[in-house]
């Protein structure tokens, strides 16, 4: 599974139904477009540092995320250095 399938599918876990059609999330949708506050930012992060067996992220790193690119890109970085 690719890593914007896997996103997808984290996000569909996160995002209400009835806000958002999963299908629509492309790279350049941004998190809070998608209802996310920051409990839910935070859960997903969790779930692809679980996902995708990363270490832990830095506030910093958390921070630079607001796109679902951002969030590629970070999963890729950090497979990068682990």
């Amino acid at each position: 599974m690719d890593i914007y399938a896997k996103l997808k599918e984290i996000l569909s876990e996160l995002v209400s139904k009835d806000s958002i059609d999963i299908d629509s999330i492309t790279p350049e949708t941004e998190l809070d477009e998608l209802g996310l506050d920051s409990l839910d930012n935070a859960q997903l992060i969790i779930s692809i540092e679980e996902a995708f067996d990363l270490p832990e992220t830095t506030p910093e790193e958390m921070a630079s995320i607001v796109t679902v690119k951002d969030v590629k890109d970070l999963i890729e970085k950090k497979r990068l250095t682990k």
